[in-house]
């Protein structure tokens, strides 16, 4: 015999019912990354490096943030391209974003091909902060403490120190570069697949200097492994108060900045890209990792995705400028 079904158990299959509709209809408004369970960071910047150490920083607020498990991708190949080609590729899902520095402007004047337009196969989310770069030596190949005993060391020596960056083209090439052009020595460049092995060969002394960001040296200068010779900001930071700018070591014009930005792939919708932000600017203002930026010296001043795309633009025009003026060569 069928059992007649009650008006109680009829209005809560009903609940049921609008329920899931509901349900339904704010999944499909909400930004597929909402949905997926997984947002991945992909760094074109190998483990070590001033902006794996951010991102790893505030993973846990991102996460939280962002209602989903973080990953972090290092992919440092070919000084960051490979990468960034891999996140152009990558759908526009938001499923996929970057912690990127200021390389990525840089890159369209040192590379005569590259296998992306920047920034029009991108899309920029926020730029998010600077942080500190400092030019640091190996104690045991380098007698020089300051400045002034650096540049006379370099002078005495023409041609014959290596110094280190991450990659050719790379915000810390272009920093020693121009470094040695206002100083008005010579040494020989090193380029490494990354900052990660280019300390390593820093401390073991297979090449002399290199200008790093803070957070990836900071322990090794505390424990005496590199020595800082200056900061390259037009002041100190309050990371590091004791190592002078080298403004106030007599070489006024030279100041280098670093930013760093989150950016996602061509073709973003805007649901995304505020998802995105948001996501950001929440978990920067987490205070854990505002007490974790401050430590590296990172200076957070987060700007909007219009103020982004601005900032891009600009960028790479002013970056065009240095690199003719410190003389490298597109390869």
């Amino acid at each position: 015999m069928q059992r007649k079904t009650s008006s109680d158990e009829l209005n809560f299959t009903r609940r049921q019912a609008l329920g899931a509709l509901a349900a339904a209809g704010l999944a499909s408004a909400m930004p597929a990354f909402a949905q997926s369970g997984t947002v991945r960071f992909i760094l074109p910047n190998a483990t070590g490096s001033g902006v794996d150490a951010i991102t790893r920083a505030a993973q846990p607020a991102l996460q939280k943030a962002l209602g989903a498990t973080v990953i972090v991708d290092n992919q440092p190949g070919a000084g960051g391209i490979v990468g960034l080609q891999q996140l152009a590729r990558s759908a526009p899902d938001g499923n996929t974003l970057s912690v990127v520095s200021n390389n990525v402007v840089i890159f369209p004047s040192v590379i005569k091909t590259l296998p992306f337009d920047m920034p029009g196969d991108f899309t920029p989310i926020a730029v998010v902060g600077a942080t500190p770069m400092v030019m640091v030596v190996n104690p045991a190949k380098v007698p020089a403490t300051n400045a002034k005993e650096f540049i006379a060391l370099l002078k005495s020596k023409p041609g014959q120190l290596n110094f280190a960056s991450g990659g050719t083209g790379t915000i810390l090439h272009l920093a020693s570069e121009m470094f040695l052009e206002e100083a008005g020595v010579t040494a020989k460049h090193i380029p490494y697949k990354g900052v990660g092995p280019m300390v390593t060969d820093l401390i073991g002394g297979q090449v002399e200097f290199g200008v790093a960001a803070l957070p990836s040296v900071q322990s090794q200068i505390k424990a005496g492994q590199l020595r800082a010779i200056g900061v390259c900001a037009g002041q100190r930071t309050p990371a590091a108060p004791d190592i002078p700018t080298f403004v106030e070591q007599g070489l006024p014009n030279y100041t280098m900045e670093a930013w760093f930005a989150v950016i996602g792939p061509k073709g973003m919708s805007a649901a995304a890209v505020k998802k995105a932000h948001d996501a950001i600017t929440a978990a920067f203002a987490d205070p854990a990792v505002k007490e974790t930026m401050a430590k590296q010296g990172n200076t957070i001043n987060i700007g909007t995705p219009e103020q982004a795309q601005v900032a891009f633009r600009r960028e790479l025009t002013k970056y065009a400028a240095l690199v003719k003026k410190a003389g490298i060569e597109p390869q």
